[in-house]
């Protein structure tokens, strides 16, 4: 396997470090993930394969303990790891240990009886209505720039993508007849989304000659949306474009990118969507994922009673 890249602050000795690089060419290759989710499951056994070596606990995998990680679990907690982080580290070692057993280096799976962290109902930060409608009235379909900036606000709130998404869209992703786009989420996992009548007509107004046209160059390629440059948008530059667009909505507020896909959720499920129809448009493998927005639903509606009813208020 090709390495993607080092992790210098992780060390583990050199057996666990070649069982990790065994694991991730299995990823890699037998299962076909993309280099980035790859390059996340790399760097969370790197760091257990490091506090292996600096407990002096196991030498190799075959020596691994539960205790050994449930040690470890215990000090990202000391450490002040998110419980979500915490999570997504020990299913990396799940992963590990069962392809261990699998191929045979091991005849037990350490991780098996180790306790998921607990989860802490954390709401994602949302949108209302009406700050959604601000940020989106407020490019000016002047110029090219405001054509493009109007556009990809209605396609991410308008279809719930994520930056990533968004950035990655081409030309041909987009079906103005069936109204749908074609995403590449994680993993390269590509979906179907629908893409509402505002958005398509944000669109299709940023495609015509006063919109991307005057943004392309020579090179450019058929990345939907482009830079002044005429390169395909990077995240960075989303997230600068979002903060000057909410600030000349007058909105005193930080907000980021990720926060139109959790009001596209949390709008559709507030009208009756289907909790399942929302995942499906999301792309979320666990309905887990999106049942935290039936949540955020919850906490709005408890928010309201207690400011309008005359037996709740102070």
């Amino acid at each position: 396997m090709t390495r993607f890249r080092e992790a210098p602050n992780f060390v583990p000795v050199a057996a666990v470090r070649e069982g990790i690089e065994d694991f991730t060419a299995f990823l890699e290759l037998e299962r076909g993930l993309s280099k980035n989710t790859v390059l996340s499951y790399e760097k969370d056994l790197l760091q257990f394969g490091d506090f292996l070596r600096k407990k002096k606990y196991a030498g190799t995998w075959k020596s691994v303990q539960p205790e050994h990680l449930s040690a470890w679990l215990a000090a990202l907690n000391d450490e002040g790891i998110s419980v979500r982080s915490a999570a997504r580290k020990l299913s990396a070692v799940r992963s590990l240990a069962k392809h261990l057993v699998a191929s045979g280096v091991r005849n037990d799976d350490f991780s098996e009886i180790v306790s998921r962290p607990k989860n802490r109902l954390s709401l994602p930060e949302t949108l209302s209505v009406d700050e959604v409608s601000k940020i989106l009235e407020t490019p000016m379909p002047e110029t090219p720039q405001g054509l493009r900036n109007r556009a990809m606000l209605e396609v991410m709130y308008g279809s719930g993508l994520r930056a990533s998404e968004l950035c990655g869209l081409e030309i041909q992703s987009v079906n103005f007849d069936e109204g749908i786009i074609r995403v590449r989420g994680k993993g390269s996992k590509e979906r179907i989304v629908p893409v509402g009548r505002r958005a398509r007509q944000a669109i299709f107004a940023y495609l015509s000659e006063d919109g991307r046209p005057r943004l392309a160059k020579a090179k450019t390629g058929s990345a939907l949306f482009i830079s002044s440059w005429g390169k395909a948008i990077s995240r960075k530059t989303l997230w600068v474009i979002l903060q000057e667009i909410v600030a000349s909505a007058g909105i005193d507020k930080k907000i980021h990118p990720h926060q139109l896909r959790h009001a596209f959720a949390t709008h559709l499920l507030a009208n009756g969507a289907d909790l399942r129809v929302i995942q499906e448009m999301l792309g979320h493998a666990d309905i887990g994922t999106t049942q935290i927005y039936t949540a955020v639903e919850r906490s709005r509606l408890t928010d309201e009673h207690r400011r309008t009813h005359p037996r709740s208020r102070k």
